[in-house]
């Protein structure tokens, strides 16, 4: 019985046009052979798989923001490969890219069955994570300016989980208070989830960002659910390489950023630049500039404090 990795999420069919469920029936996989994989162990197969169904999902976006097909505003954040189908124009080139990801899946879980693999872990595997220049139970301590006169102030995230596909950082809770704030991120340094009223980029970034490459996706409120509040955004890598931020060694990607910022009714020119770490995703630095309310920040780590 194949193993479920992630939720298929069957239910998408009813939310988009009729005419997906053809198209994606019409990308069909190119077959590979299990046997590629005879010699892997369980951990690298399944590294594989993730790796394989990331740049499914990647494609799927890229497709999404030129046609217009609403994912981003269904608000997906899994990478499987039924949305990724369901985005895909099998006549476009995309399909033949996808269509090789989806033979290479099919062969990599036929290989995990023939070798008995158990499921995959959620957390990251130790060794992954000692590769990381962050590790769990330290606290993140950024600088932030709101707008474009507000005093700087600082907040702090600590490092909480170490997963597979995603970084999660909490606030400390204030005096007198419950909880703390959660907020999640990917591995290639989208903010997927944050306190209601906080940016969010949860689809700007694919994974292994190299210098010149093009990104697109948008700034979103966190909890904003009627989208009365985005920017749509394009940028470009400007430069990657290694570089110590918070007496710490990082592979930096620096983004810079250019689009449009709404609310509401109205439309204001937005520019910026943002700077994750290539390795965990962890973000660095993002500058904002925008006449319009909300868009205009800096938000830069300054210290990492030990656990």
């Amino acid at each position: 019985m194949p193993r479920a990795r992630f939720p298929l999420l069957a239910l998408l069919c009813g939310l988009v046009l009729t005419a997906c469920v053809t198209r994606s029936a019409d990308v069909l996989p190119e077959p590979a052979d299990p046997a590629d994989f005879a010699g892997w162990d369980c951990r690298r197969l399944d590294d594989e798989l993730d790796a394989v169904q990331q740049r499914a999902a990647d494609r799927a976006w890229a497709v999404d923001e030129r046609a217009g097909n609403n994912f981003v505003a269904l608000g997906l954040g899994v990478a499987v490969f039924p949305p990724a189908l369901l985005a895909m124009r099998p006549e476009g080139p995309e399909s033949k890219e996808l269509a090789q990801l989806k033979g290479r899946y099919d062969a990599l879980l036929m290989a995990e069955r023939s070798k008995g693999c158990p499921p995959p872990a959620i957390d990251l595997s130790p060794d992954r994570a000692a590769g990381l220049p962050v590790a769990l139970g330290e606290r993140l301590v950024y600088e932030q300016r709101l707008g474009a006169v507000g005093r700087p102030g600082e907040r702090a995230l600590r490092l909480v989980a170490l997963r597979r596909d995603q970084i999660e950082f909490r606030t400390d809770p204030a005096a007198g208070t419950a909880g703390a704030d959660v907020w999640r991120q990917d591995l290639a340094g989208n903010l997927v989830a944050a306190p209601a009223g906080e940016l969010v980029w949860p689809h700007l970034l694919p994974r292994g960002l190299v210098s010149g490459q093009a990104v697109a996706g948008e700034l979103l409120l966190a909890g904003d659910e009627q989208r009365l509040v985005h920017a749509g955004v394009r940028g470009t890598v400007v430069a990657v390489g290694p570089q110590t931020v918070a007496e710490r060694s990082f592979d930096v990607a620096v983004v810079e950023l250019v689009g449009d910022a709404v609310r509401e009714d109205r439309s204001t020119r937005l520019d910026g630049v943002l700077v994750v770490d290539r390795a965990s995703g962890v973000l660095l630095r993002l500058d904002l500039r925008s006449a319009q309310a909300g868009f205009t920040l800096q938000r830069r780590l300054v210290r990492i404090e030990g656990r």
